[in-house]
């Protein structure tokens, strides 16, 4: 029976505000350091999932912050014994410090954020995940040559992802175009191919850090 959720939660409110519980990754990966990819707001973990089996040599890490998705996503991965992938609970802009601390060194190498909550009104903008602070973590644990994968079907909020991640001196736009007219990883989200079906512009950007 599908999980039924609530499609947005307020990540601001005090539950929220607690660390993401860090695991002791030797236990979760076969093989912790190989390079990882971190998707960022991963819903239901349905992209990762693939991924996790279509690239075994790569570890996979998704975070989410309804609860509910993250019991099931790693359900799912025990069920398929697949030892490269992990979903944690948690708000990542309130755990990023202390996430990506615990790490292994130099195994951060590709990170996508893909859809993520426009949250429309403008006093509500302070909600949305792709903060400056966040950004600037995210830039320093990422490895040199690594690359941040971003996409949403509101152009605005595209826009804002990408100017914020493009202030990083260290972040360099892989593509001339405004946009990136192709999605360059293998898999698409559930929300991608829903967006494609209704014939409706998807706004990408490829950074990478030099």
């Amino acid at each position: 029976m599908p999980i039924r959720i609530r499609q947005h939660v307020n990540p601001l409110s005090r539950k929220f505000q607690q660390p993401i519980e860090v695991p002791i990754w030797q236990e979760i990966y076969a093989k912790s350091d190989r390079s990882m990819h971190l998707d960022i707001g991963c819903a239901r973990g349905r992209f990762l999932l693939e991924m996790a089996q279509l690239i075994p040599e790569t570890n996979f890490l998704g975070i989410e912050i309804r609860r509910p998705l993250v019991m099931e996503a790693n359900r799912l991965k025990d069920e398929l014994g697949l030892t490269n992938l992990h979903y944690l609970f948690g708000n990542i802009n309130s755990s990023a410090s202390v996430l990506f601390q615990s790490l292994p060194a130099n195994t951060l190498e590709t990170i996508s954020i893909q859809f993520p909550d426009p949250w429309f009104k403008k006093r509500h903008h302070k909600r949305r995940v792709v903060q400056p602070e966040l950004v600037d973590i995210l830039v320093n644990y990422l490895v040199e040559g690594g690359k941040v994968f971003l996409q949403s079907d509101i152009e605005q909020v595209a826009r804002e992802m990408r100017d914020r991640f493009s202030a990083n001196p260290l972040l360099t736009q892989l593509h001339s175009d405004t946009w990136l007219a192709d999605n360059p990883l293998p898999v698409p989200t559930e929300r991608e191919l829903y967006v494609l079906g209704d014939n409706l512009p998807v706004y990408r950007v490829l950074l990478q850090k030099s």
